[in-house]
């Protein structure tokens, strides 16, 4: 037997498997939604642009590539290449090299994402960008076929998990009544950032099935993750029902890739059915060492999201270094109960009346009551999404402002990140923002209007602005 065998995580090749290809197959789509939306978001013209951002003393002190130099191009050149690194993985052919291509490869998808994401501003402030890099660091050290999954990796991407669901568990339970009192689950459907077609028909459901999805998210979240770190099969039914209940989430909702790439960690504990033998190689003496100092490393960096968690004020969504690694973890501590969307309307007439204006369409948010929600997760419309902390009071505010301002000038590609310009890409003489409340129809208003949405005005978020206006 030799030495290093106790290293060799045994009966988990479907478990690398899944990991090292559902990972890269979740970076192909970040990398191509970014080089669709960046550039019209915070690119050289951007809402945001990158440019000046960069000037300022908390940008250069981040790790990115654009620190020395920013261009659309250059953004569009990266994604692409890696995008095409990526795919590669997901088809399997850097795995059939060494331990150490792989691992480079990774590590590259991790360094150029990061680039990304440490210059992206509020469009880029979400939990699951830092959930992505630190799951693309920690499966980089997976190797490859030549030898054994390490075992302190996978119990690592468990931790990941542990850190994920826990932490979530905990932020509602601290966060908000509504999560104690069984009752979230009966806002949440229709108040979420972006439903998809079935969270009508999920909202709809009787109350007392609403308690016992509440009552099921608090068992997968605040119970299951400790049997993960159990001895096998109790781990692998532990993965399981994590799996299934972000199945429901993802039937439910479009939360970007969040729940994809929980589905993708949680099977770090799955361990191979008893007919699947594969016969590795030695593990060489430079690949633990490697892996250990890693593994040894991010230990080190576990302390403090291990204290956030029993921090009476946990921090939801957190991250402890610039490297976006071993961070903190939740979503919706808070569940929001009525839900208000911003409608943005413009006008050809020189003094118009209410019948001049007529409404942009975003891709995924609600405004059209008669338009069925659609699905886009994992693809991550961002615009679409702050368009819903906006209709919540977001204090930032000057991206949207500075959206307004692309809209009078009739911005090819702020225009392109939009379902509909009603304009047809010539400038409208003025553009103003309501903001409405919005509900799900009932089945008997649905019937009688065909409509999946009732709304009633509540009141003018920006009145009409023009060209040049302050």
């Amino acid at each position: 037997m030799e030495w290093t065998e106790w290293f060799d995580a045994q009966g988990y090749e479907i478990a690398r498997q899944v990991l090292q290809r559902g990972i890269a197959a979740i970076f192909v789509i970040a990398f191509l939604s970014t080089a669709a939306q960046f550039p019209a978001l915070l690119g050289e013209n951007g809402l945001l642009p990158v440019k000046q951002f960069l000037r300022s003393p908390y940008a250069r002190r981040q790790p990115t590539v654009f620190r020395w130099r920013y261009s659309d191009r250059m953004l569009r050149g990266m994604c692409i290449a890696g995008a095409a690194v990526a795919a590669s993985i997901v088809l399997g052919l850097p795995q059939l090299a060494p331990s150490w291509v792989p691992m480079l490869l990774f590590l590259a998808l991790w360094g150029a994402y990061l680039s990304i994401v440490s210059v992206g501003q509020t469009f880029y402030s979400f939990g699951w960008e830092s959930l992505l890099l630190e799951a693309g660091f920690t499966v980089a050290f997976l190797g490859s076929a030549d030898v054994a999954p390490p075992l302190t990796v996978l119990l690592l991407t468990r931790w990941l998990v542990f850190r994920l669901e826990f932490g979530a568990g905990l932020i509602k339970l601290r966060g908000d009544t509504a999560w104690r009192d069984l009752t979230a689950l009966t806002y949440h459907h229709e108040t979420q950032p972006m439903p998809n077609p079935f969270s009508r028909q999920a909202h709809l459901l009787p109350r007392w099935f609403h308690k016992l999805e509440v009552l099921g998210n608090h068992f997968a979240q605040l119970v299951v993750p400790f049997f993960l770190f159990a001895p096998q099969p109790i781990a692998t039914v532990a993965a399981a029902i994590i799996i299934l209940t972000q199945c429901w989430l993802v039937l439910t909702g479009n939360f970007a890739w969040l729940n994809v790439i929980t589905i993708v960690l949680a099977f770090a504990a799955v361990g191979d059915p008893a007919w699947l033998v594969v016969d590795y190689a030695p593990t060489p003496v430079w690949w633990l060492v490697v892996v250990l100092v890693v593994s040894a490393g991010l230990l080190v960096l576990g302390w403090w999201p291990l204290r956030n968690l029993f921090s009476r004020r946990q921090l939801m969504n957190a991250s402890f270094n610039r490297w976006h690694l071993v961070s903190a973890y939740g979503a919706f501590g808070t569940i929001t109960r009525r839900r208000y969307e911003i409608v943005v309307e413009g006008t050809m007439a020189e003094s118009p009346g209410e019948g001049d204006w007529v409404p942009y369409e975003f891709r995924g948010k609600p405004g059209d009551p008669r338009r069925r929600s659609r699905q886009f997760a994992p693809y991550h419309l961002r615009l679409d999404w702050l368009m819903w902390f906006l209709a919540l009071g977001s204090r930032d505010e000057r991206w949207f402002v500075a959206f307004l301002e692309k809209l009078l000038t009739a911005d090819a590609p702020t225009l392109r990140l939009l379902r509909t310009d009603p304009f047809g890409g010539e400038r409208p003489r003025a553009v103003r923002a309501r903001r409405y409340l919005y509900h799900f129809t009932t089945r008997q208003q649905r019937r009688e209007s065909g409509d999946w949405w009732t709304r009633e005005e509540a009141g003018m978020l920006v009145p009409p602005v023009v060209l040049g206006d302050d």
